[in-house]
């Protein structure tokens, strides 16, 4: 089976530091693929690489067996919240249609019946269609990122790439973004990073841990040798009352 993603030896510096160092993981289709770490360790860098967008120094990347760039139509992509300004006078119609225009012909790259049915079954798909004509300001934060997300995923994606999806909506509201990413795993597969162990949701199949070099089990369990060679010292994993952590078992201790 060719993995969905490939990331082999892959190491990146910039301006005299490593930032990625022989980083190697398979994301196979189906996955639910979790990658923390902290700030600064280099999850947003592999991610950029994955998409084409900047190449990597060393290593090789491969989406569906095709470079990056190739394989880039098969990929949605939900960036950091931060970076989109909802002031912008746009209506969510209009944000989730231009997750289309990759799909768009000609000079004059206009939008197709195709491109429109395409967008009104997305926003039936994640309960916006009767946000559709609302402009992004007047969202929720709840709302925005699954306007985010409707647009990402559009242009029909096999993989759905996803960085610090949860960080700026509240626990429950980050509950329900993870039950919609339950049902999308159905179909696609998914890549997710994050800086925050606790939102990490039970419906993982792997994770991994990037603090510029990598390490896992290829399980869907954070272990406490994993956190300490990420962070760099001792950990006390404590998940009671907290189901979507995916901490392994501690043997009913308050940690170890």
């Amino acid at each position: 089976m060719i993995p969905a993603i490939e990331v082999k030896d892959v190491s990146f510096g910039q301006n005299g530091n490593l930032i990625l160092d022989r980083v190697s993981l398979s994301v196979m289709e189906g996955d639910m693929y979790a990658l923390i770490g902290p700030n600064g360790g280099g999850k947003t860098t592999l991610l950029k690489i994955i998409l084409g967008l900047v190449p990597a120094r060393a290593g090789s990347v491969t989406v569906y067996g095709q470079s990056p760039r190739q394989g880039r139509e098969l990929v949605g992509y939900v960036p950091q919240f931060r970076t989109f300004d909802f002031r912008y006078p746009i209506t969510v119609r209009e944000m989730v249609l231009s997750g289309r225009l990759s799909h768009t012909r000609g000079v004059l790259r206009r939008y197709r019946e195709e491109d429109h049915a395409a967008t009104r079954e997305v926003l039936e798909r994640l309960d916006l269609a009767g946000l559709s004509d609302r402009t992004l300001s007047h969202l929720s934060g709840g709302e925005q990122q699954r306007a985010i997300l409707a647009r990402a995923l559009v242009g029909n994606p096999r993989v759905l790439i996803l960085d610090e999806p949860t960080v700026y909506i509240d626990t429950p509201t980050a509950f329900e973004f993870f039950d919609i990413l339950k049902d999308l795993k159905r179909s696609m597969t998914i890549l997710l990073v994050s800086h925050d162990i606790g939102v990490i949701s039970r419906h993982v199949t792997k994770v991994a841990c990037l603090n510029h070099t990598l390490h896992t089990h290829n399980t869907p369990e954070i272990t406490e040798d994993m956190i300490a060679a990420t962070y760099h010292c001792p950990v006390d994993l404590i998940a009671h009352g907290l189901p979507h952590r995916v901490f392994g078992d501690h043997g009913g201790r308050e940690g170890k």
